[in-house]
């Protein structure tokens, strides 16, 4: 069987990843960027969610909002899954999902993102993070 006949066969993994500026009508950016490369997606809205609650963390929240900060984003999709990240230059707090009071106009972020995903998750420090959520694709490679 040739080697081309081969990867029609398998799933062959795509992955994106482009960094943008600090600020944060970016957010709205990214969404495009991610929406584009996930059309016909029966989770995108899901996926999209995610992304904009973790662009906007990731600009708040770390040095990547500051002036000349920048974060990446990347999206990969291989098999069932659907995974993206944000990538930020680091911060003084860790992600973590909490209780928002029901009249706070922030604090949602992650549960949001932790309720919508199959799983996330982070890694890094203060000198840079990448925090990650899982969807199931449901859409054709």
């Amino acid at each position: 069987m040739s080697p081309v006949m081969l990867l029609a066969r398998e799933s062959v993994p795509l992955c994106w990843r482009r960094t943008f500026p600090g600020g944060p009508e970016q957010a709205r950016a990214v969404r495009r960027f991610v929406g584009c490369l996930l059309a016909g997606c029966p989770h995108l809205d899901d996926v999209l969610l995610a992304a904009d609650e973790l662009v906007v963390n990731a600009i708040r929240h770390t040095r990547s909002g500051r002036d000349g900060g920048t974060f990446a984003v990347e999206v990969a999709r291989c098999g069932g899954v659907i995974v993206v990240s944000v990538a930020d230059q680091g911060g003084p707090g860790e992600p973590a999902v909490t209780d928002a009071d029901e009249f706070a106009e922030s604090g949602r972020g992650l549960r949001t993102v932790w309720r919508t995903a199959r799983s996330w998750g982070w890694h890094g420090n203060g000198d840079g993070r990448t925090v990650t959520a899982v969807f199931a694709a449901g859409c054709a490679a």
